[in-house]
């Protein structure tokens, strides 16, 4: 019997997700635990890896968007039949592919390990084998899709460390344009990607196919104009604008500022590093912030809500988001009941959660529940910003820069440190009067930090 590849179900509130890309293609033979295909939904995207070793057949083409639980594909045994109508063809589709002849992907080349301090593209198996063997990631050189580090590739470097030319370097390219440039017979050395990062699309390799005998560019003057680049808009970027887009018109937000004296909060936090630094725990502005801020939704619960159209759920627990930036967008991974946590617990959940996003391992469990957000943007030097919301939550917090500032006593000019809030609401579920009621709160319990230890 053929194995059946799922589309994955990554959590309870996932509803659909979409195969972005094949990394085996339609015909091509794939490894036990070798990546599959790369699953995108509105929040986060992973690698799926094969649960057989055999045949891939897809069912659907790159770029399709389907159910948790739907089949996408199969795995056929090599010494087993592959029928010419795939079962579950009938309902999908099969893959764009599959009126092609079937044309086996390249070997992988070994992509040079990653310097400067960048993450190393690994699975997660692979990951843990290396830290059971004591191999550092970065200086192993990567056989899977798109330079990714295999556990071949880890137990390799354990037994023989890998060495790879320098002169040696790997083309960045899809697998999908890999085949169709194998297919096409175009060198993708002379072929100019499109793609994020320069990376080599199926559609730049057709346009070179099909395209004019390239030359060489003429040599721009020194102080010449440089050219436009085109970037697609897909995956996380796309998700990001859509969803963000959709919220500007869909609520009736509004944004307003308040100034907050942090002088107590600042040798707060101090004392709070030097007594927790044995633990290795050093709590941010952010995470006084949130503590600061799941107290204030307690006193206005009409924050802590989502706004529904014809009624409003007032939420009983307070997970608040902390959007974390990355190179490909922003993701809001969740704090759960952040009233009943310690500042310490806060900062150690924030920590672990903000570690996970940027390794690209958070579950949508993890963005999901979320009944207040809080970004920072203060890290950036900003003084003020407008936060848009998470619909259908009704508020968010921009934390901005701690700056010096000067407050009067009399005639006597004190310095002290300051920072500003950045507080959008929905303005139909709250009125102003409210929300700056709630932001007061905020800052009060800043400026009065020993009240968040209580």
């Amino acid at each position: 019997m053929p194995t059946e590849i799922y589309m994955k179900k990554l959590g309870m509130t996932m509803t659909e997700g979409t195969v972005a890309e094949w990394h085996i293609p339609d015909g091509g033979e794939v490894k036990l635990g070798e990546d599959l295909y790369r699953l995108e939904t509105e929040k986060i995207e992973m690698e799926v890896e094969a649960d057989a070793a055999g045949i891939v057949r897809h069912l659907v083409p790159s770029e399709t968007t389907v159910d948790p639980g739907a089949v996408v594909g199969w795995i056929f045994a090599s010494d087993e039949e592959i029928p010419d109508t795939l079962p579950g063809s009938d309902t999908l589709g099969t893959a764009e592919e599959s009126v092609e002849p079937k044309i086996a992907e390249p070997a992988a080349t070994a992509a040079p390990a990653t310097a400067g301090g960048e993450r190393v593209p690994a699975s997660p198996a692979a990951r843990k084998l290396a830290k059971e063997l004591n191999v550092e990631l970065a200086t192993v050189a990567g056989t899977g899709p798109r330079g990714r580090v295999t556990e071949d590739d880890v137990r390799n470097a354990h037994e023989a460390p890998a060495t790879t030319p320098e002169t040696i370097t790997p083309v960045p390219a899809s697998p999908l344009a890999r085949k169709r440039a194998s297919a096409l017979g175009v060198d993708l050395s002379t072929v100019t990607g499109s793609g994020p990062g320069g990376r080599i699309t199926k559609e730049d390799v057709e346009a070179a196919a099909s395209g004019p005998a390239t030359t060489a560019p003429a040599v721009k003057p020194a102080g010449g104009t440089r050219e436009d680049e085109l970037m697609a808009v897909r995956g996380m970027r796309k998700v990001i604008a859509e969803r963000m887009y959709a919220s500007l018109q869909e609520t009736a937000q509004l944004t307003m500022d308040m100034d907050v004296a942090m002088d107590d909060c600042v040798k707060l936090r101090t004392q709070l590093i030097e007594e927790w630094a044995g633990d290795n725990i050093r709590p941010s502005y952010t995470d006084i912030t949130m503590k600061a801020v799941a107290k204030a939704l307690i006193e206005h619960p009409r924050m802590n809500a989502q706004f529904l159209g014809t009624e409003m759920n007032i939420r009983g627990e307070v997970h608040v988001g902390m959007a974390v930036a990355l190179d490909e967008g922003l993701v809001v991974p969740v704090l759960r009941n952040v009233d009943q946590l310690s500042l310490k617990e806060i900062a150690q959940e924030s920590s672990r959660l903000a570690g996970l996003a940027r390794e690209g391992n958070l579950s949508l469990d993890d963005m999901s529940g979320g009944t207040f957000t809080v970004s920072t943007l203060g890290m950036f030097g900003v003084n003020s910003f407008t936060p848009i919301l998470n619909p259908p939550e009704v508020g968010i917090l921009g934390v901005n820069r701690l700056r010096d500032d000067v407050r009067w006593e009399g005639e006597r000019a004190i310095r002290q440190k300051a920072m500003i809030l950045s507080l959008t609401w929905d303005h139909r579920a709250l009125d102003g009067a409210p929300a700056a009621q709630f932001l007061a709160s905020v800052r009060d319990h800043l400026e009065a930090p020993y009240r968040l230890l209580v």
